[in-house]
C-alpha cells in the first residue's frame, strides 16, 4: 500500500503521521513545493498549476490514494487533481471540521489564514454546519509561515494574538489550517481558560488519513509491521524531510519509523 499526501510545505505533516499511525505498513509519498511556497497569496489559478506539479510528481510514484493535506489548495485545485487523476488515483481534500465542531451547537471558534478568514467557502461551511452555533473566525496572520519556519517565538507571538481574539468560553475549536495541527499544544495553553472544562479541538487529520484508507478499501491495521517506507519530494525532486519539519512529533515520527524509498 502506498499513500501519497501534497501540500505546499509541511502542513501535510499531521495527516501523514495520522496514515503513518493507522498503517505502519503503508509506504509514504510526500510531495511539497519548497520553490512555489506559500500558495496562500497566489491566484487562483496559479495555485492550481503549482498544486498539479506537485501531485504529477506525487502520482509518478505510483500511489494507491493521493491526499491533499492543505485547505487552500482544496479549496481551488481539487477539481482539476481529481479531473487529472481520477479514477487512476482516488484523491482526498481537506475540509475544516466545521462541521463536528458545531454538532452541539455552542460558541465555536475557527482559526483560519487570513485570506481563507470571511472568505465566501469558509462562511458556506459556517451556513451549512453551524447554524445553530455561535461562531467567531479567528484570523491567525503569520502563523501558519511561523509553524512551517519552525520559528517557536513566531509562532508563539502568533497564536497570543489570535488567542486574543477568541472569546475565553468557547467550547470547540477548529483547526482551519493543516499547519495549525503541529502547534495544537501551544494554541491550547494560550486559549484554555484555568476555571473551565477543556476545550474541544477538531482537526482533520485523522478524518482524512481515516477516508484515504476508505476510498481504497484498506482497514486500519496500527498493529502491523512498522515496515512502511518514506519518500520526500521538493518540487519533484528526492530529498528528506526539511529540518523544521523535525521540530515536531509528528515529523519526529515519520523520520524514526520509516526507511527511505
Amino acid at each position: 500500500m502506498k499513500i501519497a499526501l501534497m501540500d505546499s510545505g509541511i502542513g501535510l505533516l499531521p495527516a501523514a503521521a495520522a496514515v503513518r499511525r493507522l498503517r505502519p505498513d503503508a509506504d509514504l509519498v510526500l510531495s511539497s513545493d519548497p520553490d512555489g511556497m506559500p500558495w496562500g497569496p497566489r491566484t487562483p489559478e496559479d495555485l492550481t498549476e503549482r498544486a498539479l506539479a506537485v501531485a504529477r510528481a506525487a502520482a509518478a510514484h505510483r500511489p494507491d490514494a493521493l491526499i491533499v493535506g492543505c485547505n487552500t489548495a482544496s479549496v481551488h485545485a481539487l477539481p482539476a487533481l481529481r479531473a487529472e487523476l481520477e479514477p487512476r488515483v482516488p484523491v482526498i481534500g481537506t475540509v475544516p471540521a466545521i462541521k463536528p465542531a458545531a454538532s452541539d451547537g455552542g460558541k465555536v471558534a475557527i482559526w483560519a489564514t487570513p485570506a481563507t478568514t470571511g472568505s465566501p467557502y469558509q462562511r458556506g461551511l459556517i451556513r451549512a454546519f453551524a447554524a445553530d452555533a455561535e461562531v467567531t473566525e479567528v484570523p491567525c496572520p503569520g502563523l501558519a509561515d511561523a509553524v512551517e519556519q519552525g520559528d517557536a517565538e513566531a509562532v508563539d507571538r502568533a497564536v497570543a494574538a489570535a488567542a486574543a481574539l477568541t472569546p475565553p468560553d468557547v467550547r470547540a475549536l477548529v483547526l482551519g489550517c493543516t499547519h495549525y495541527e503541529l502547534v495544537a499544544d501551544r494554541i491550547r495553553a494560550a486559549v484554555q481558560p484555568a476555571d473551565l472544562p477543556p476545550v474541544v479541538f477538531h482537526g482533520s487529520a485523522g478524518a482524512v488519513a481515516a477516508q484515504a484508507l476508505r476510498r481504497i478499501g484498506a482497514e486500519p491495521a496500527p498493529d502491523a509491521p512498522p515496515s512502511g517506507g518514506l519518500t520526500v519530494l521538493l518540487s519533484g525532486r528526492t530529498g528528506e524531510l526539511p529540518a523544521a519539519a523535525l521540530s515536531y512529533a509528528e515529523g519526529r515520527l515519520l523520520a524514526a519509523a520509516a526507511p527511505a524509498r
